[in-house]
Protein backbone atom coordinates (compact mmCIF):
# COMPACT_ATOMS: atom_id res chain seq x y z
CA UNK A 1 0.00 0.00 0.00
CA UNK A 2 1.30 3.46 -0.84
CA UNK A 3 0.39 5.01 2.50
CA UNK A 4 1.41 3.82 5.92
CA UNK A 5 -1.29 1.29 6.78
CA UNK A 6 -0.98 2.04 10.48
CA UNK A 7 -2.37 5.54 9.85
CA UNK A 8 -4.80 4.72 7.05
CA UNK A 9 -8.24 3.23 7.80
CA UNK A 10 -8.97 -0.11 6.21
CA UNK A 11 -11.85 0.34 3.79
CA UNK A 12 -14.21 -2.59 4.24
CA UNK A 13 -17.53 -3.19 2.55
CA UNK A 14 -20.20 -4.96 4.57
CA UNK A 15 -23.97 -5.09 4.19
CA UNK A 16 -25.64 -2.59 6.50
CA UNK A 17 -29.03 -1.88 4.95
CA UNK A 18 -30.65 -3.39 8.06
CA UNK A 19 -29.26 -4.18 11.52
CA UNK A 20 -27.83 -7.69 11.49
CA UNK A 21 -25.15 -8.92 13.87
CA UNK A 22 -23.49 -11.23 11.34
CA UNK A 23 -22.68 -8.34 9.05
CA UNK A 24 -21.74 -6.12 11.99
CA UNK A 25 -19.09 -8.65 13.01
CA UNK A 26 -17.10 -7.92 9.87
CA UNK A 27 -15.51 -4.61 10.96
CA UNK A 28 -14.82 -5.97 14.46
CA UNK A 29 -12.99 -9.00 13.11
CA UNK A 30 -11.13 -7.09 10.39
CA UNK A 31 -9.91 -4.51 12.89
CA UNK A 32 -8.67 -7.30 15.16
CA UNK A 33 -6.85 -9.16 12.39
CA UNK A 34 -5.37 -6.13 10.63
CA UNK A 35 -4.56 -3.98 13.66
CA UNK A 36 -6.15 -1.04 11.87
CA UNK A 37 -9.18 1.16 12.22
CA UNK A 38 -11.91 -0.02 9.87
CA UNK A 39 -14.37 2.19 8.01
CA UNK A 40 -17.34 1.26 5.87
CA UNK A 41 -16.73 1.73 2.16
CA UNK A 42 -18.85 1.51 -0.94
CA UNK A 43 -18.39 -1.54 -3.14
CA UNK A 44 -16.33 0.46 -5.62
CA UNK A 45 -13.98 1.88 -2.98
CA UNK A 46 -13.42 -1.13 -0.69
CA UNK A 47 -9.97 -2.52 0.03
CA UNK A 48 -11.44 -5.83 1.17
CA UNK A 49 -14.61 -7.93 1.26
CA UNK A 50 -14.92 -10.40 4.14
CA UNK A 51 -17.91 -11.79 6.07
CA UNK A 52 -21.02 -12.50 4.09
CA UNK A 53 -22.29 -13.73 0.76
CA UNK A 54 -20.90 -10.71 -1.04
CA UNK A 55 -19.51 -12.21 -4.22
CA UNK A 56 -22.65 -11.55 -6.27
CA UNK A 57 -22.13 -7.86 -5.51
CA UNK A 58 -18.44 -8.10 -6.33
CA UNK A 59 -19.16 -9.82 -9.65
CA UNK A 60 -21.56 -7.07 -10.72
CA UNK A 61 -19.08 -4.32 -9.91
CA UNK A 62 -15.72 -5.71 -11.01
CA UNK A 63 -16.26 -7.04 -14.51
CA UNK A 64 -13.88 -4.24 -15.46
CA UNK A 65 -10.76 -3.29 -13.48
CA UNK A 66 -10.84 -0.24 -11.26
CA UNK A 67 -8.21 2.39 -10.69
CA UNK A 68 -6.33 2.01 -7.43
CA UNK A 69 -5.64 -1.72 -7.31
CA UNK A 70 -7.54 -4.92 -6.79
CA UNK A 71 -9.77 -5.43 -3.74
CA UNK A 72 -9.11 -8.50 -1.59
CA UNK A 73 -11.63 -11.30 -1.09
CA UNK A 74 -11.07 -12.88 2.34
CA UNK A 75 -13.64 -15.41 3.50
CA UNK A 76 -16.58 -14.23 1.38
CA UNK A 77 -18.94 -16.59 -0.41
CA UNK A 78 -21.74 -16.90 -2.94
CA UNK A 79 -25.50 -17.06 -2.49
CA UNK A 80 -26.07 -18.69 -5.88
CA UNK A 81 -24.12 -19.48 -9.06
CA UNK A 82 -22.33 -16.28 -10.05
CA UNK A 83 -23.42 -15.98 -13.67
CA UNK A 84 -19.90 -15.21 -14.81
CA UNK A 85 -16.28 -15.41 -13.68
CA UNK A 86 -14.75 -12.52 -15.56
CA UNK A 87 -14.54 -10.43 -12.40
CA UNK A 88 -11.96 -12.77 -10.87
CA UNK A 89 -9.11 -11.21 -12.86
CA UNK A 90 -9.94 -7.87 -11.25
CA UNK A 91 -9.86 -9.00 -7.60
CA UNK A 92 -7.34 -10.75 -5.35
CA UNK A 93 -8.78 -13.93 -3.86
CA UNK A 94 -6.98 -14.60 -0.58
CA UNK A 95 -9.53 -17.07 0.80
CA UNK A 96 -13.08 -18.21 0.08
CA UNK A 97 -15.74 -19.21 2.59
CA UNK A 98 -16.12 -22.77 1.37
CA UNK A 99 -15.68 -25.38 -1.36
CA UNK A 100 -19.11 -24.81 -2.93
CA UNK A 101 -18.17 -21.22 -3.67
CA UNK A 102 -14.76 -22.35 -4.93
CA UNK A 103 -16.29 -24.93 -7.28
CA UNK A 104 -18.78 -22.43 -8.70
CA UNK A 105 -15.93 -20.01 -9.38
CA UNK A 106 -13.66 -22.68 -10.85
CA UNK A 107 -10.98 -22.06 -8.22
CA UNK A 108 -8.92 -25.06 -7.08
CA UNK A 109 -8.02 -24.80 -3.40
CA UNK A 110 -8.25 -26.91 -0.28
CA UNK A 111 -8.24 -24.12 2.31
CA UNK A 112 -11.34 -22.21 3.33
CA UNK A 113 -12.79 -20.23 6.19
CA UNK A 114 -15.55 -17.90 7.27
CA UNK A 115 -14.03 -15.02 9.28
CA UNK A 116 -16.87 -15.34 11.79
CA UNK A 117 -15.00 -18.31 13.27
CA UNK A 118 -12.53 -15.82 14.76
CA UNK A 119 -15.17 -14.00 16.81
CA UNK A 120 -14.26 -15.80 20.04
CA UNK A 121 -10.81 -14.18 19.85
CA UNK A 122 -12.29 -10.75 19.18
CA UNK A 123 -15.07 -10.97 21.78
CA UNK A 124 -13.86 -13.54 24.33
CA UNK A 125 -16.48 -14.85 26.70
CA UNK A 126 -15.75 -16.21 30.16
CA UNK A 127 -19.39 -16.19 31.26
CA UNK A 128 -20.58 -19.50 32.70
CA UNK A 129 -22.54 -21.72 30.33
CA UNK A 130 -26.23 -21.82 31.23
CA UNK A 131 -28.82 -24.48 30.48
CA UNK A 132 -30.71 -22.13 28.14
CA UNK A 133 -31.65 -23.09 24.60
CA UNK A 134 -30.95 -20.21 22.24
CA UNK A 135 -32.98 -19.52 19.11
CA UNK A 136 -31.32 -17.23 16.55
CA UNK A 137 -33.57 -16.43 13.57
CA UNK A 138 -32.58 -14.87 10.30
CA UNK A 139 -33.00 -11.12 10.73
CA UNK A 140 -36.00 -11.11 8.37
CA UNK A 141 -37.82 -13.59 10.63
CA UNK A 142 -37.10 -12.01 14.01
CA UNK A 143 -40.73 -10.90 14.45
CA UNK A 144 -42.33 -14.05 13.05
CA UNK A 145 -45.45 -14.90 15.14
CA UNK A 146 -44.68 -18.64 15.14
CA UNK A 147 -41.18 -17.93 16.41
CA UNK A 148 -42.40 -15.61 19.15
CA UNK A 149 -44.99 -18.17 20.24
CA UNK A 150 -42.36 -20.91 20.41
CA UNK A 151 -39.95 -18.75 22.42
CA UNK A 152 -42.71 -17.94 24.93
CA UNK A 153 -43.79 -21.57 25.28
CA UNK A 154 -40.90 -22.71 27.50
CA UNK A 155 -38.75 -20.80 29.97
CA UNK A 156 -35.72 -22.78 28.76
CA UNK A 157 -35.81 -20.91 25.45
CA UNK A 158 -34.10 -17.58 24.93
CA UNK A 159 -34.85 -15.69 21.75
CA UNK A 160 -31.67 -14.02 20.51
CA UNK A 161 -32.49 -11.12 18.21
CA UNK A 162 -29.89 -10.84 15.41
CA UNK A 163 -30.73 -7.14 15.08
CA UNK A 164 -29.22 -6.44 18.49
CA UNK A 165 -25.60 -5.23 18.79
CA UNK A 166 -23.07 -7.88 17.79
CA UNK A 167 -21.43 -7.93 21.22
CA UNK A 168 -24.79 -8.62 22.88
CA UNK A 169 -25.76 -11.35 20.43
CA UNK A 170 -22.40 -13.12 20.73
CA UNK A 171 -22.49 -13.05 24.53
CA UNK A 172 -25.99 -14.55 24.50
CA UNK A 173 -24.99 -17.32 22.09
CA UNK A 174 -21.83 -18.12 24.06
CA UNK A 175 -23.85 -18.62 27.26
CA UNK A 176 -26.28 -21.17 25.81
CA UNK A 177 -26.22 -24.93 26.17
CA UNK A 178 -27.55 -25.38 22.63
CA UNK A 179 -28.49 -23.03 19.80
CA UNK A 180 -31.06 -23.42 17.03
CA UNK A 181 -30.42 -20.98 14.19
CA UNK A 182 -31.75 -20.07 10.77
CA UNK A 183 -29.09 -17.35 10.74
CA UNK A 184 -25.87 -18.62 9.18
CA UNK A 185 -23.76 -16.52 11.51
CA UNK A 186 -25.85 -17.75 14.40
CA UNK A 187 -24.49 -21.23 13.61
CA UNK A 188 -20.97 -19.95 12.93
CA UNK A 189 -20.86 -17.96 16.16
CA UNK A 190 -22.05 -20.99 18.12
CA UNK A 191 -19.30 -23.06 16.50
CA UNK A 192 -16.75 -20.38 17.37
CA UNK A 193 -17.68 -20.54 21.07
CA UNK A 194 -17.98 -24.34 21.14
CA UNK A 195 -21.76 -24.31 21.61
CA UNK A 196 -23.69 -27.23 20.11
CA UNK A 197 -26.10 -26.04 17.44
CA UNK A 198 -28.77 -27.10 14.97
CA UNK A 199 -29.68 -25.66 11.59
CA UNK A 200 -33.27 -24.41 11.32
CA UNK A 201 -34.93 -24.00 7.92
CA UNK A 202 -34.18 -20.52 6.57
CA UNK A 203 -37.64 -19.72 5.23
CA UNK A 204 -37.38 -17.63 2.09
CA UNK A 205 -33.58 -17.86 2.08
CA UNK A 206 -31.24 -19.90 -0.09
CA UNK A 207 -29.37 -22.87 1.34
CA UNK A 208 -26.17 -22.72 -0.68
CA UNK A 209 -24.34 -20.57 1.87
CA UNK A 210 -25.12 -23.06 4.66
CA UNK A 211 -23.79 -26.02 2.67
CA UNK A 212 -20.76 -23.97 1.65
CA UNK A 213 -19.90 -23.22 5.28
CA UNK A 214 -20.56 -26.77 6.48
CA UNK A 215 -18.35 -28.25 3.77
CA UNK A 216 -15.52 -25.88 4.70
CA UNK A 217 -15.03 -27.62 8.03
CA UNK A 218 -16.32 -31.12 7.33
CA UNK A 219 -19.59 -30.64 9.14
CA UNK A 220 -22.53 -32.88 8.25
CA UNK A 221 -25.45 -30.52 7.66
CA UNK A 222 -27.65 -32.17 5.06
CA UNK A 223 -31.02 -30.60 5.79
CA UNK A 224 -32.46 -28.15 8.32
CA UNK A 225 -35.25 -28.85 10.75
CA UNK A 226 -38.50 -26.89 10.67
CA UNK A 227 -39.14 -24.20 13.26
CA UNK A 228 -42.10 -26.19 14.54
CA UNK A 229 -39.88 -29.20 15.22
CA UNK A 230 -37.53 -27.44 17.66
CA UNK A 231 -39.55 -28.44 20.72
CA UNK A 232 -39.06 -32.15 20.05
CA UNK A 233 -35.59 -31.99 18.51
CA UNK A 234 -32.51 -33.39 20.27
CA UNK A 235 -30.60 -30.74 22.19
CA UNK A 236 -27.13 -32.14 22.85
CA UNK A 237 -24.75 -29.89 24.74
CA UNK A 238 -21.45 -31.50 23.72
CA UNK A 239 -18.81 -29.49 21.87
CA UNK A 240 -18.77 -29.86 18.06
CA UNK A 241 -17.30 -33.14 16.82
CA UNK A 242 -15.82 -31.25 13.84
CA UNK A 243 -13.51 -29.12 16.00
CA UNK A 244 -10.52 -30.11 13.85
CA UNK A 245 -12.28 -28.55 10.88
CA UNK A 246 -12.96 -25.35 12.83
CA UNK A 247 -9.29 -25.18 13.83
CA UNK A 248 -8.16 -25.72 10.23
CA UNK A 249 -10.39 -22.91 9.00
CA UNK A 250 -9.13 -20.58 11.71
CA UNK A 251 -5.54 -21.35 10.75
CA UNK A 252 -6.33 -20.69 7.09
CA UNK A 253 -7.93 -17.35 7.95
CA UNK A 254 -4.87 -16.19 9.86
CA UNK A 255 -2.38 -17.49 7.31
CA UNK A 256 -4.10 -16.02 4.25
CA UNK A 257 -4.87 -12.53 5.54
CA UNK A 258 -2.72 -10.29 3.33
CA UNK A 259 0.21 -8.66 5.11
CA UNK A 260 -0.33 -5.59 2.92
CA UNK A 261 -3.60 -4.93 4.75
CA UNK A 262 -2.01 -5.04 8.20
CA UNK A 263 -0.63 -2.16 10.23
CA UNK A 264 3.11 -1.99 9.70
CA UNK A 265 5.33 -3.36 12.42
CA UNK A 266 6.85 -0.64 14.54
CA UNK A 267 4.52 2.07 13.28
CA UNK A 268 3.78 4.80 15.79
Amino acid sequence: MSLDAAHTPLRLHWWKAQPNFGDALSPLILSHVSGRRVVHASVDEADVFALGSLLQIVRRNFDTPRDGGKPVIWGSGLLRPPGGRGFLKNVEVALLRGPVTAALLGIETDVFGDPGLLVNAVLPSDAPRSDKIGIVPHHTLADDPELLELAASDSAYVLIDPRDPAEQVCAAIASCAHVFASSLHGLITADAYGVANTWVAPEGQGRLKFHDYAASLGRSMRAPIALGDIANAPKPDAAPIYQDGIDACRAALVETFPAALCARQGAA
